[in-house]
C-alpha cells in the first residue's frame, strides 16, 4: 500500500474512533464549558481585587463556585438547567454566611459542617436539583473553613460567589448552550463509530489466526458494550427533542434495528469461530471480505453519497454463502445473513436520519419470507442459539442446589455486619447517616496527621459516597481516589520542577489540568483525583508554597478519609454489595416483564399503554444499573471471590433483554388477534419463569452473607420452573398456518425470540438446580 494511503487510512480509523470516545462530545462540552467560566469568573474577580484590594479568596471563591455549578447541574433541559443553577445561590450564600460567622468558633464549626454534609447527601433524594443544591452548599461552607474567612471579607465572597454562578449560567445557559439538534447530530455520528467499532473488531476475529480468536471476541465483547451505551444516549436524545411531538419518527426504532443487526452479527460471528471442524479458510475471507465492506461505509469520513454503494458491496461480497443450499456450514451462512442484515439495517436508518434514500441498485433487500424456516433467517433457525456469551451453562461455575459461588466462599464485603441495614432505609438517608459520621472520623484523625490539611481528608470522605449503592462501591471509589492521588503527586512534582519560575506556563498548565479533571471526572475517579493533585501542585508552585511535605501529607490525608468512608459504610447502616445487586437484579426482571407483557399484548392486537420498544430501553437502563452493581464484585481486592455467579446471571439477563428489544421491535410490524389462545398461554409460562428464576435468586442472596434487609423466611416460596416449550411449540404452530407471507415470517420470528428467553432462563434455572432439564422429558409432540 502508498504510504499516502495508508496516512489516509490512519487518519480515518483515527477520526472515526475519536468520534466514538466521547459520544455526542458531552464530556468535552461539560469540560471546555467549566473551564471557561472559572477563567471568566477568576478575570472578573481579579479586577474587582485589584480595584478593592481583596484577598485572592475571592477570586478562588468565584472560581470554585464556577465549576461547582456546572459539575452538579446535570438536568437534561436547558430551562431546568437555567432554574437549578441560578437558585444555587441561596445555599451558597447561606453556606458562605454561615461558614465565614462560625470560623472562629472551630468546634462550632466543624460540627455545623458536619451537618451540611449529611444534608447535602440526604437532599439528594429530591433528583438532579437536590444533587446540585447540596452540593452548591458543601462547596462554600468547605471553603469558608479551608481559608479561614473572616467577617470583613463576607460581602465580597458573596459577590464571588454570585459571580462565579453568574459565569456559569451565562456560558452554559445561554452563550455556550447546547443544542438538541446539534447533540442529537453528534450522538448519531458517535453511534455509526461505536457501529464500526463492533464491526471492525467482528472482521479482526474472522482474520485471526486460532491462537488469537479468544483476545479479539473479547475486544467484539467490549466494542457491543460501548454500542448499547452509545445506542441508549441516541434514544434519550431523541426522546428530550420529541417531547412535544406526538410521532417521535422512525429514527428511535432505526436505531435499535441497526443495534440488534449489529450485535446479531458479532453474536453469529462468535459461533462460527467456535466450529469443530475450524471454518474453511475461503469462507472466512469472503465473509472477512463483507464485514470489511460494513467498516467501510460505517466510516466517520466516508461521504455519505459512497455509502449506499458500500454497502451494497459487503451485501454481495456474501452473496454466493447466503445463496448456498449444498450443505455448506450453517453458522457461516449465519454471518453472511447478519452481514446482509446489517446492511439494510443501515441503509434505513440513513433515510431516517434524513439522508437521500439509496438508489434503486442498493436498496434493503427484504428476508425471502417464503423461504425454508431452516434457511430464511438466521435468527430462526437454531435451537442452540442463544448466545453463549451470555447463556452457555458451562461458563458459570455455581452450586446447582444453592446458587452461591462453587467454592462455597462469600465475597469479602459480605461478611456478617456488624449492624442491620434497617429495612425500608432509604438510600440517602442512610448515606446521610454515614457521612455524619465518616466525615466526623476524617475531621478528627486528619487533624491529629496535619491541623491545617484536615481538610483532605474530608474531602475524601464525602466524595466516596457520590454515586454509590453499596460498600463494596464506597471501597472501589475510595481506593481510586487514593490510587489517583498517589500517582498525581508524582506528576505534580515532576511539573513543578519542570515549570520553576515561568507563571504564565504555569497557569496554562493548571487550567489543562483542570480541564483533564473536569473531562475525566465522569469516567474515573482515580484519573480526576490524579489531575486535580497535579493542579494543586502548580497551584502551591504558584503563591510559593510548594514543597514535598505538603503533598505526601496530601496523600496521608486522603487515604485516611477514604478509609473513613470505607469503615462507615462497612459499619453504619451497612448496604452489602450482593444486597445492592438483588435489588439491581429484582427491577431488572420486572423490566424485562412489563416489556414482555406489552410485547405479547401488542402481537394480540391489543394496545398496550405504553410501547413495548419504550419498555424494552427501560430493559436496558435496569441492566446497565445491574452491571454497575456488580462492579464491586469484581474489584481485584485480596480474598474477593465468586464472581462467576454473577456473571453468569448478567450473561443470562443480558439475552433477556435483547431477545426482549427483538420481541418488541417484532410486534410493532404484526398483529393477530386469532394468535392469542396459544400465544399467550406460552407468554405467560416464561414471564412466570422469569418472575420465578429472579425469586430463586434474590432469596439466594442474602443467605450468602449473613443479615440483611431482606428478610428470607417472610419470602413466599418462589415457583416452579418449567419449560414452556410446548406452549411456544403450539404458537409456533399458529404462526406457521398464517397465508400472508411477510406476516407468517414475522409472527415466527416472534414465537422463536420468545423460544430463545425461555431457553436462557430455564437453562440458568437447571443449572442451579431449580428446575427440571427439559431434555430429560419426552417432548409432547413425541408422546
Amino acid at each position: 500500500m502508498p504510504a499516502g494511503a495508508w496516512v489516509r487510512d490512519l487518519r480515518t480509523e483515527v477520526r472515526t474512533t475519536l468520534t466514538g470516545v466521547d459520544p455526542g462530545l458531552g464530556r468535552l462540552r461539560m469540560a471546555a464549558t467549566a473551564t471557561a467560566a472559572m477563567v471568566l469568573a477568576a478575570a472578573v474577580m481579579a479586577g474587582v481585587r485589584e480595584l478593592t484590594g481583596q484577598p485572592v479568596t475571592v477570586l478562588l471563591f468565584a472560581a470554585v463556585l464556577a465549576m461547582v455549578s456546572n459539575l452538579s447541574v446535570n438536568e437534561p433541559e436547558l430551562p431546568a438547567r437555567r432554574i437549578t443553577t441560578a437558585l444555587m445561590l441561596l445555599p451558597a450564600a447561606l453556606a458562605i454566611t454561615a461558614g465565614t460567622l462560625l470560623a472562629p468558633a472551630r468546634l462550632l464549626a466543624d460540627v455545623v459542617f458536619v451537618l451540611v454534609m449529611a444534608a447535602a447527601v440526604w437532599v439528594r433524594r429530591f433528583g438532579p436539583r437536590g444533587f446540585a443544591l447540596g452540593m452548591a452548599a458543601f462547596m462554600p461552607y468547605f471553603f469558608t473553613q479551608f481559608l479561614q474567612t473572616g467577617a470583613a471579607e463576607l460581602p465580597w465572597l458573596l459577590l464571588a460567589a454570585g459571580v462565579g454562578i453568574a459565569s456559569t449560567l451565562l456560558l452554559r445557559g445561554w452563550l455556550l448552550a447546547e443544542r438538541p439538534e446539534r447533540v442529537l447530530d453528534r450522538l448519531v455520528r458517535a453511534f455509526r463509530a461505536r457501529v464500526h467499532a463492533v464491526v471492525e473488531a467482528v472482521g479482526d476475529v474472522l482474520a485471526a489466526e486460532p491462537g488469537d480468536v479468544a483476545d479479539e471476541l473479547a475486544a467484539v465483547r467490549r466494542a457491543r458494550v460501548r454500542l448499547n451505551d452509545t445506542a441508549l444516549q441516541v434514544v434519550d436524545q431523541l426522546e428530550h427533542l420529541d417531547r412535544d411531538s406526538p410521532e417521535p419518527g422512525d429514527l428511535p426504532l432505526r436505531v435499535m434495528d441497526t443495534e440488534l443487526a449489529t450485535e446479531r452479527l458479532a453474536i453469529s460471528t462468535r459461533r462460527l469461530m467456535a466450529e469443530d471442524p475450524p471454518p474453511d479458510r475461503l469462507v472466512l475471507r469472503r465473509l472477512a471480505a463483507g464485514v470489511r465492506g460494513l467498516g467501510r461505509a460505517t466510516l466517520t469520513p466516508t461521504p455519505t453519497d459512497r455509502v449506499p454503494a458500500l454497502l451494497d458491496g459487503a451485501r454481495r461480497s456474501v452473496d454466493a454463502i447466503s445463496a448456498d443450499t449444498e450443505g455448506g456450514s450453517e453458522r457461516a451462512q449465519r454471518v453472511a445473513f447478519a452481514v446482509t442484515r446489517l446492511a439494510d439495517a443501515l441503509s434505513l436508518a440513513r433515510e431516517a436520519a434524513g439522508h437521500d434514500p439509496a438508489p434503486d441498485g442498493a436498496r434493503p433487500a427484504a428476508p425471502d419470507p417464503t423461504a425454508a424456516p431452516d434457511r430464511s433467517d438466521p435468527d430462526h433457525t437454531d435451537p442452540d442459539h442463544t448466545d453463549p456469551d451470555h447463556t452457555d451453562p458451562a461458563s458459570g461455575s455455581t452450586d446447582r442446589t444453592t446458587g452461591t459461588p462453587a467454592d462455597g466462599s462469600a465475597a469479602e464485603d459480605d461478611a456478617p455486619d456488624a449492624g442491620d441495614g434497617r429495612p425500608g432505609l432509604d438510600l440517602t438517608t442512610r448515606q446521610a447517616v454515614q457521612v455524619l459520621v465518616a466525615t466526623s472520623l476524617a475531621i478528627v484523625v486528619g487533624d491529629l496527621i496535619s491541623p491545617s490539611r484536615w481538610y483532605w481528608a474530608v474531602i475524601a470522605a464525602f466524595v466516596v459516597f457520590a454515586g454509590t449503592a453499596s460498600r463494596g462501591d464506597v471501597v472501589n471509589r475510595g481506593s481510586q481516589r487514593v490510587v489517583g492521588t498517589i500517582g498525581g503527586v508524582a506528576a505534580g512534582m515532576g511539573l513543578a520542577w519542570l515549570v520553576g519560575d515561568h507563571r504564565l506556563v504555569a497557569l496554562v498548565l493548571l487550567f489543562g489540568c483542570v480541564f483533564l479533571a473536569l473531562y475525566l471526572v465522569r469516567i474515573s475517579q482515580a484519573l480526576m483525583a490524579f489531575w486535580i493533585t497535579t493542579v494543586l501542585a502548580l497551584l502551591y508552585g504558584l503563591i510559593g508554597q510548594f514543597s514535598t511535605e505538603t503533598l505526601l501529607v496530601r496523600i496521608e490525608e486522603t487515604a485516611v478519609g477514604a478509609a473513613m468512608g470505607m469503615i462507615a459504610g462497612y459499619l453504619v447502616l451497612p448496604k452489602r454489595t450482593r444486597e445492592a445487586f438483588g435489588e439491581a437484579l429484582d427491577d431488572a426482571v420486572d423490566a424485562s416483564d412489563a416489556a414482555l407483557a406489552a410485547a405479547i399484548d401488542q402481537l394480540c392486537g391489543l394496545r398496550p399503554e405504553t410501547s413495548p420498544v419504550e419498555l424494552a430501553r427501560d430493559l436496558d437502563d435496569a441492566l446497565a444499573t445491574l452491571r454497575q452493581r456488580a462492579k464491586p464484585l469484581g474489584n481485584p481486592l485480596p480474598r474477593r471471590r465468586g464472581r462467576s455467579g454473577y456473571d453468569r446471571i448478567l450473561r443470562v439477563l443480558t439475552a433477556v433483554d435483547h431477545y426482549t428489544r427483538d420481541l418488541a421491535r417484532t410486534s410493532d410490524g404484526v398483529t393477530d388477534p386469532d394468535w392469542e389462545p396459544t400465544l399467550r398461554p406460552a407468554g405467560d409460562r416464561v414471564r412466570a419463569n422469569l418472575d420465578a428464576l429472579r425469586d430463586h435468586l434474590v432469596a439466594a442472596i442474602p443467605q450468602q452473607s449473613g443479615p440483611s434487609t431482606r428478610d428470607v423466611d417472610t419470602l413466599e416460596p418462589p415457583a416452579d420452573i418449567g419449560s414452556a416449550e410446548d406452549l411456544v411449540d403450539a404458537a409456533e404452530a399458529h404462526a406457521a398456518r398464517c397465508t400472508e407471507p411477510r406476516k407468517r415470517y414475522e409472527m415466527l420470528a416472534a414465537a422463536r425470540y420468545l423460544r430463545r428467553i425461555d431457553q436462557a432462563v430455564v437453562g440458568l434455572a437447571v443449572d442451579l438446580g431449580v428446575a427440571p432439564d427439559p431434555a430429560d422429558r419426552p417432548r409432547a409432540a413425541a408422546r
